[in-house]
């Protein structure tokens, strides 16, 4: 078992409600109403850059050649992804200035600067086991909206749904798993094991925090 299905165990109630919350359920069924998830993608978009911020992190913590290429890519991987961001609030009329201008919500904010501060404090381990809610589960979100609702193309939401089910992104989930079991270099300590684990707790909470500030 990977380390990161290890943690997902050990915090299954947590990785749930994460997973299949209500946001989720009816982003899927397209049932969302538009407002909600236009209010979500504005504060994923300041979630994105920030998140782009704790990779180039990884690269300041990385110490050998195959560390920094992983962060160097990962961090690509992130710039790409806000580009849905930006098709689609453009579609809605909303320039690039407004959307950055656009201040952070509280739940925003919790989430993003906890993944930063375990990287500070930290070492490299830390900030991967902290990025690894947004980086793997939304490939697991994706290819679960995929699989149960199976979106037509005039879906309201099949262009996130694609993004998040698409090869690449799952490519890049399965690379980020891999990179945990690497970094961890083997047996780890109890100890060790549930100082990951409590990062990885919190990291999943703030992750359906999010969901639910969009509903709120």
């Amino acid at each position: 078992m990977s380390l990161f299905e290890t943690l997902k165990t050990r915090c299954r109630d947590e990785w749930d409600a994460y997973t299949r919350h209500d946001f989720v359920e009816r982003l899927g069924a397209g049932t969302l109403p538009l407002p909600v998830f236009q209010d979500y993608l504005v504060q994923d978009f300041h979630f994105l850059v920030q998140f782009t911020r704790a990779n180039a992190l990884a690269t300041y913590k990385s110490r050998t050649l195959a560390d920094l290429k992983a962060a160097h890519a990962a961090t690509g991987a992130i710039l790409a992804e806000t580009e849905l961001h930006l098709t689609l609030t453009e579609r809605w009329g909303i320039d690039r200035a407004t959307l950055e201008s656009t201040p952070e919500k509280m739940g925003t904010v919790a989430y993003t600067r906890y993944v930063l501060d375990c990287g500070m404090a930290g070492d490299l381990l830390d900030l991967e086991v902290a990025l690894a809610p947004c980086t793997i589960g939304y490939a697991e979100i994706g290819a679960d909206l995929a699989a149960r609702f199976s979106p037509a193309p005039d879906h309201p939401y099949v262009e996130w749904i694609t993004e998040y089910s698409g090869e690449d992104f799952q490519q890049g989930a399965q690379l980020a798993i891999e990179r945990i079991d690497s970094l961890a270099g083997g047996q780890l300590s109890d100890k060790r094991r549930a100082e990951l684990s409590e990062i990885f707790r919190k990291a999943t909470v703030l992750e359906a925090d999010f969901w639910q500030q969009a509903l709120d």
